[in-house]
């Protein structure tokens, strides 16, 4: 069975939700493709590597969430979107992708 690494989808899901939402003009539904996003990441982090670490995680995609607002003065919207998408994506990878996370996590346990 293939494993989908979370990564690829915490960064594009950011991409992706502000893309739906600049398309659209309904903000909401580009908070829905982050929040189910997330959710699904949460979700595989917790069990991949624990709570801890998944709540790390989690925190830093909301952090980023909300500094690529404050950064879209500097940036401009989709650069600061595509600054944030990449931190999270490197962040998820090193932290609960890559197969030393999750050997890391797992002799923690």
């Amino acid at each position: 069975m293939s494993v989908v690494p979370t990564a690829p989808v915490a960064a594009l899901s950011l991409i992706a939700g502000f893309g739906v939402a600049q398309a659209t003009g309904v903000r909401p539904l580009g908070g829905i493709v982050l929040a189910v996003a997330l959710g699904w990441c949460a979700l595989r982090w917790r069990r991949g590597v624990g709570a801890a670490r998944a709540v790390a995680l989690v925190a830093l995609y909301l952090a980023a969430f909300a500094a690529s607002h404050v950064l879209a003065d500097a940036l401009g919207t989709w650069g600061s979107v595509l600054l944030v998408a990449t931190v999270v994506g490197v962040a998820a990878w090193l932290g609960a992708d890559r197969p030393s996370a999750l050997r890391d996590s797992s002799a923690q346990a």
